[in-house]
């Protein structure tokens, strides 16, 4: 056993280590004494704890009295709302979905390792990288449904058809890079915002943990706000007609 495990990977290896075994099995992957990884198992943690909160609050929903619990989403949505209409315009509405999901998850995923005996999943490059992807085909699915596939792809080979043999690789790689830098960026400041709080944490225990536990709480925000926000702009670009 790993000795950095948290206590619910140990549940989950201990008592849900066939299923995960099944899953690799239908992959072609080996099986694994403890296949339960922290980062796996904090993000069951982090969907499981969004879906009680949503279930929690559909039914107490109103137009008349509306609870504290209802004002904060209605703040979140007014927030995110504005800042899609602002980055991708008019048609905004169409990816609030996605927008929406992506910024409460992983608000939620750095948020949650402030929690004894928890951990940030986005600390792991896989979740980010996963996030990236997600993001990455998202805008381009998005685009090729606005524009049609030849009028979306015709944007990556430059104003004139002349310029396509130079611009078409480098609008590649471009685009690719964006995965990376959505990885990076995320899983670099997750990762060493918790290095330095657990740092202060062992060797204080009071004033300065709690500095710096703001400090995580702060970074945490932005970063998940960063992450939404490049992702509005790429799908704004990939939607937009003017290409």
């Amino acid at each position: 056993m790993p000795e950095s495990e948290l206590w619910i990977t140990r549940i989950f290896n201990d008592f849900l280590a066939a299923p995960a075994n099944a899953v690799l099995g239908m992959v072609g992957m080996h099986s694994q004494p403890r296949p339960w990884a922290d980062f796996i198992v904090m993000q069951i943690v982090v969907v499981a704890l969004l879906m009680a909160v949503f279930a929690l609050l559909r039914p107490r929903l109103s137009a008349d009295r509306p609870g504290k619990l209802q004002h904060t989403f209605e703040l979140v949505y007014e927030f995110v709302k504005g800042q899609a209409e602002d980055q991708v315009g008019h048609a905004a509405h169409h990816y609030m979905a996605f927008f929406g999901t992506l910024f409460l998850f992983i608000l939620t995923s750095n948020l949650i390792g402030l929690i004894p005996c928890f951990e940030s999943p986005t600390m792991n490059a896989s979740v980010t990288a996963g996030c990236a992807l997600a993001t990455f085909a998202y805008y381009n699915l998005a685009g090729v449904i606005a524009q049609g596939p030849l009028r979306y792809l015709a944007h990556f080979c430059g104003p004139f058809w002349w310029l396509a043999p130079l611009m078409l690789p480098i609008e590649i790689i471009s685009h690719l890079a964006r995965i990376l830098s959505l990885t990076v960026r995320l899983y670099a400041n997750m990762f060493a915002g918790e290095q330095v709080t657990l740092v202060f944490l062992s060797l204080t225990k009071f004033v300065a943990p709690v500095v710096f536990m703001g400090l995580h709480v702060f970074v945490g925000v932005v970063q998940a706000y960063i992450f939404m926000l490049l992702a509005m702009v790429y799908v704004g670009g990939a939607v937009a007609h003017d290409h």
